[in-house]
């Protein structure tokens, strides 16, 4: 039992050091020997545990992307429960997943993915199915809850949740000219109220009480 939870977590160094490396370096700058070191593990075994460099690359991204999902799907939990006031609850919930989007892990992530698909198209795949569509799929479920119990209007869950994340990442991704560019908090809070406005301009029922604005 020991040995298996250490080849694991041995495995995991190794995938957290290798994203890091080829985050700072790119896949083809990035050498094996760099990624073992940042691990704190011998050459070889990073070979034990990944045969090549671009078996180890494809693991790596998608370690990170699945890493990314778990904490935008924990920061969706409050849509469970929201409370009397949903517009704050949609507001925190915003506002978080914009703070998960910005931060330096989920950059790299990006700059990773649209610098290597051409290499890699597969990881394009890999991203999707591990970020995006799982989100958008988990904030449905939620958003339908919300039209069951007739605190948003009655429509599709899938396409009010694929329209609340455009309003909230597209404009982020102009502010922050793709994330090369620093965005203060202030202005996350600036975007995630413009986008949770006009999303309950569209989703809100007739009778405003249940939205608590």
């Amino acid at each position: 039992m020991t040995t298996s939870r250490g080849r694991i977590d041995k495995r995991q160094a190794i995938l957290r050091g290798a994203f890091a490396v080829f985050a700072r370096q790119g896949y083809a700058q990035a050498c094996v020997q760099e990624i073992a070191d940042e691990a704190g593990v011998a050459k070889p075994t990073v070979y034990n545990h990944l045969t090549d460099k671009a078996t180890l690359f494809r693991h790596a991204v998608q370690d990170a992307a699945q890493a990314a999902l778990r904490q935008r799907l924990a920061a969706l939990e409050p849509l469970v429960e929201p409370g009397d006031n949903l517009r704050d609850a949609l507001e925190g919930v915003g506002h978080e997943l914009l703070r998960l989007h910005c931060d330096e892990h989920s950059c790299a992530l990006r700059r990773l993915l649209y610098s290597e698909v051409i290499h890699f198209p597969d990881i394009l795949d890999v991203v999707t199915g591990s970020g995006p569509h799982r989100l958008t799929q988990a904030l449905a479920d939620r958003l339908a809850r919300l039209i069951l119990v007739g605190r948003l209007r009655a429509g599709d869950p899938e396409l009010a949740a694929e329209q609340l994340l455009a309003l909230l990442v597209g404009p982020l991704e102009a502010r922050s000219r793709m994330g090369t560019r620093l965005l203060g908090d202030d202005e996350l809070w600036v975007v995630t109220r413009g986008a949770v406005d006009t999303f309950l301009q569209a989703y809100a029922p007739s009778d405003r009480q249940t939205i608590a604005s």
